[in-house]
């Protein structure tokens, strides 16, 4: 006689459907110029490409600027006001562009958006350790990271459609409907509260500043190699589309391909990936190695593929779909856990601070990779994938070596996790 068994669906964090569409709507705004910025603010504001170009790379340095104010910030007000802080500083700077006409207006608008920018990943993150502990995080880390992607295919498409039928004006409208979809964002998290759990006696107190942070040789450790995986996740969107150009002499067509194929596998796979992880007890620093080694597994391919070079077209557009693939696995596996490990990790009461700086190798990544990258190919199309492949195996090696010194509480993945305090929605 067969026995059915009834499936439990796994309960949620109060006010995490909010928490989820928000990140959903964001995304898909920002979709609307991620993939095309440079030809988006040049339209919006009327500046030549090279101006816009020199504004942007100027800008995002100095944003770098936001994430030790920002990291200080939440440890003293919380995660949850300066994110709805940062939701009205970019969706102003958006909602401002069309309008900045002038080199010294658009310097300061796209000063303050990237002051934004690149603060919002490390309160999102913050936020993330506030209401959910144990499994939670990992399972919002995939769920963040798999509407993102998402999202941001959602919004380039949105944006293709607008500009096809509105023409040059369609660029502004994306603009504001990109600043709208901070509002509404801003608007769901608004009805979220939290409550922050007061430290525990003896804990580090906020006063304890960077400092702390940078006497701690384990966290300091694993934001050293998650900056060498960063410049793996650079890859995709840097180095592939140049080395198919360069090197392999292969049609463009194959870098939108293999970015749809990315985007569709990390939204649809990603929280399924993350919960079969979950569900096996890995420690999350195995799981982020295992993922690290995927990397690597996928960078050596694009050696081997390199070296080989098949003149069929065919052959060679298969062979890096497959790679892309590989990569992708990689890179559902490895960024929930990494992401948990690193909120795990930091100490409650100056969380925003540590993930302020592990925040910081990513964005470094992001700003060595173009010159790095293209300093390596000019050398030999297979030399940057090469060192790749060693970035990502000694990754692998030092976060699992970090074991032994990490907070076990950040290893291990507890069975189920509740909020940290109380995550109540508002009354209506």
């Amino acid at each position: 006689m067969r026995t059915f068994r009834r499936r439990t669906r796994t309960p949620r964090i109060a006010g995490e459907r909010r928490m989820l569409v928000a990140m959903a709507v964001d995304a898909t705004g920002s979709g609307m110029y991620v993939p095309f910025s440079l030809v988006f603010f040049r339209h919006v504001t009327g500046l030549p490409f090279a101006t816009v170009g020199l504004v942007l790379t100027a800008v995002g340095l100095l944003g770098l600027g936001a994430l030790p104010l920002a990291g200080a910030a939440v440890d003293r007000y919380g995660a949850h006001r300066v994110q709805l802080f940062l939701y009205g500083v970019r969706g102003t700077g958006f909602l401002l562009y069309p309008f900045a006409h002038s080199l010294p207006a658009f310097a300061a608008v796209a000063l303050a958006t990237a002051f934004g920018d690149r603060a919002f990943p490390a309160v999102q993150q913050s936020l993330i350790g506030e209401v959910a502990r144990g499994a939670d995080r990992d399972r919002l880390q995939a769920s963040s990271r798999a509407l993102r992607n998402g999202g941001l295919g959602a919004g380039a498409l949105i944006a293709s459609l607008i500009v096809a039928l509105a023409g040059d004006a369609g660029f502004t409208a994306a603009a504001w409907l990109n600043a709208a979809s901070f509002a509404f964002a801003a608007l769901l998290m608004r009805a979220v509260r939290t409550e922050r759990q007061a430290p525990a006696e003896g804990a580090a107190r906020p006063t304890a500043g960077y400092r702390q942070v940078f006497t701690d040789r384990p966290f300091l450790a694993l934001t050293g190699a998650n900056f060498l995986n960063a410049l793996g996740y650079s890859a995709l969107s840097v180095l592939f589309p140049l080395y198919i150009s360069t090197w392999l002499h292969g049609p463009q067509a194959i870098t939108g391909a293999a970015f749809t194929l990315n985007t569709v596998m990390c939204a649809a796979g990603g929280v399924v990936v993350a919960a079969r992880v979950r569900g096996r007890g890995a420690r999350r620093t195995r799981s982020a190695a295992l993922g690290s080694l995927l990397f690597a597994a996928a960078f050596a391919a694009q050696v081997v593929l390199g070296t080989v070079r098949p003149g069929s077209g065919l052959v060679l557009g298969g062979a890096l779909l497959v790679i892309v693939v590989l990569y992708t696995l990689g890179e559902l596996v490895h960024s929930p856990s990494a992401g948990a490990l690193s909120v795990a990790a930091a100490p409650e009461a100056v969380r925003g601070r540590y993930l302020a700086a592990y925040q910081l190798s990513w964005s470094l990544a992001s700003a060595v990779a173009p010159s790095f990258f293209t300093a390596l190919i000019a050398v030999d199309g297979r030399l940057p994938w090469a060192v790749l492949v060693g970035t990502s195996v000694l990754a692998a090696g030092i976060v699992v070596r970090l074991e032994r010194v990490l907070p076990g509480g950040a290893v291990r993945v507890a069975a189920r996790g509740r909020a940290v305090g109380a995550v109540l929605v508002a009354a209506r």
